[in-house]
């Protein structure tokens, strides 16, 4: 689904990642994260994908709000379990979209 944000200035969070093998608790902390994260101030919405490379794109009101999604206790022990188990390798992308447009 393609999420319905407002109309910009917002920001975009771009993570990019490579899994490793088997599940080991991913599928239900990843479902977690989504509730979780829609119950932060200043959350917009998701949007994700995977086949080899998975793509995840949060969009957030501000600045602030994606540093405090950040530093939210269980999204920093999901982050700290990504990389001791789940990610080979990722990256993250913080953007501020200054434009839409879309049908």
């Amino acid at each position: 689904m393609i999420a319905k944000t407002p109309p910009p200035p917002y920001y975009a969070v771009i993570f990019t990642s490579l899994r490793t093998d088997g599940d080991n608790g991913y599928a239900e902390m990843a479902e977690r994260m989504d509730v979780l994260a829609q119950e932060q101030p200043g959350y917009l919405g998701i949007e994700s994908a995977r086949n080899e490379v998975g793509v995840t794109v949060s969009y957030w009101e501000s600045l602030e709000a994606i540093k405090a999604w950040k530093q939210q206790s269980e999204h920093l022990f999901a982050q700290k379990m990504g990389k001791e188990q789940w990610y080979a390798h990722y990256k993250t992308r913080i953007c501020k979209v200054e434009r839409d447009y879309g049908m």
